[in-house]
């Protein structure tokens, strides 16, 4: 991956910048403008693609189906034939049967029937399947009620799925299980994906201790790693995970530097507020191109953004809340786009708030939240309780984010309010 536009001309770029006071939008625009895209496609077999990016797109060489055919078990007749007789019943002579995976049948005369099979082709000429549960046999007649059907009912067109020559997948798309089986239903072994994306991360700071280590007086054991590690799991993204690093300036040098040369994106935890015995905002200066916000959102102030060599730098707040509001405001998406997937932003959704929640218009925040159904079928949500930075339980305790805008002010009791649910409203 390589880059060239410098970080003041992309902050010139961007109307009303301002890194001691920056809107959110405005670093979401800033870091959207940075990022570069990795170039490199390897062919996966099918099965090891999931969660990966394809890197172009993928056209049908057939038609799925290949045939018209039966949506049911069920008889195969012509849509002309649906007149009734004399009783209001429609008449037809049963010849022969049709099975999944075999010819499609002979040619039958008006007024004849086929017993067909789910999946089976269509005869020709017969365009319409009746469900076998609604008929009855009367000898080697089929009776149908009248007025149960339409000419055309009950059957699959050939290409109805995928057609010849239409983009079945397209490019940047980050592969689910059911694209998966759509691949396979083209008979597709391997796919073109793009490499995935390395991720470095380390914590910074003498407080932190790895688990396993006791604890001294005013030490505190390192969340960060765990749930950043959670989160770019999710992402798919290969992570290299550098451990705690002591507020050194020689063993920050040390890590940035190996980050910089074995990973895509660096993502570090602490050391970007104002602090005299944080070294970590003056090694990042000396080796990258590197800004220091101060972001305009609550919790999550401080964060700084930048390159070391080629690599991209994330490098956020210590607070264990505040690392992940910003990871969902602002690394999430970054590094789906690095992976060169198509945007893919969390859906919002709108919920009566059942509280009231003060609120300083002049900044974005982002309070935990439990969203629910209301009675009247709606979105409900109310806040987790303390909403400080540092109460990770009350991020484990939410289902998603109340996202208050910069002009927003105090909410009242059952007013509307945005929320950003996580992966999803499953608890």
């Amino acid at each position: 991956m390589t880059t060239t536009t410098s970080l003041q001309e992309i902050a010139s770029c961007l109307s009303g910048y301002d890194p001691q006071a920056l809107r959110v939008e405005l670093a979401q625009d800033f870091i959207a403008r940075l990022v570069p895209r990795v170039a490199a496609v390897e062919q996966l077999a099918l099965r090891s693609a999931l969660g990966r990016v394809l890197a172009e797109d993928i056209v049908s060489t057939i038609n799925v189906p290949a045939g018209d055919n039966s949506a049911m078990d069920g008889y195969a007749l012509r849509g002309s034939d649906l007149s009734t007789d004399s009783d209001g019943d429609i008449r037809l002579q049963l010849a022969g049967t049709s099975f999944a995976g075999g010819p499609a049948g002979q040619d039958l005369a008006p007024g004849q029937c086929q017993r067909i099979m789910t999946g089976a082709l269509m005869p020709p000429g017969l365009d319409t399947v009746v469900p076998q549960e609604f008929t009855r046999l009367d000898g080697d007649m089929v009776v149908i009620p009248a007025g149960l059907l339409r000419a055309g009912d009950n059957r699959r067109l050939a290409g109805e799925d995928l057609a010849l020559g239409q983009v079945a997948l397209a490019a940047g798309k980050r592969l689910r299980p059911a694209d998966l089986g759509l691949l396979a239903s083209l008979g597709r072994a391997e796919v073109p994906v793009r490499r995935r994306l390395r991720v470095a991360m380390l914590s910074t700071g003498d407080e932190l201790r790895s688990i396993g280590e006791p604890l001294s007086a005013g030490c505190v054991y390192d969340s960060n790693r765990y749930t950043l590690w959670a989160l770019l799991q999710q992402l798919g993204v290969e992570v290299l995970d550098l451990g705690v690093v002591r507020d050194d300036p020689a063993a920050l040098r040390a890590a940035f530097e190996t980050a910089a040369v074995s990973a895509d994106a660096i993502i570090s935890t602490g050391g970007v507020s104002v602090g005299e015995a944080d070294h970590t905002k003056r090694v990042m200066a000396e080796l990258g191109e590197v800004l220091f916000w101060k972001i305009a959102m609550r919790p999550g102030r401080p964060m700084a953004i930048g390159r070391i060599n080629q690599a991209i730098l994330f490098g956020l707040p210590g607070n264990p809340v505040a690392v992940m509001v910003t990871f969902y405001a602002f690394v999430r998406e970054a590094l789906l786009a690095m992976a060169g997937a198509a945007p893919q932003p969390l859906p919002w959704l709108r919920a009566a708030c059942l509280q009231p929640l003060r609120k300083k218009a002049g900044r974005t925040e982002y309070q935990r939240g439990i969203v629910s159904l209301a009675p009247d079928g709606g979105w409900q949500v109310q806040i987790t309780g303390n909403q400080g930075s540092g109460i990770l339980s009350s991020m484990s305790q939410a289902n998603g984010l109340v996202v208050l805008g910069h002009e927003q002010g105090d909410v009242a009791v059952g007013e509307l309010v945005d929320v950003m649910p996580f992966e999803g409203l499953n608890g």
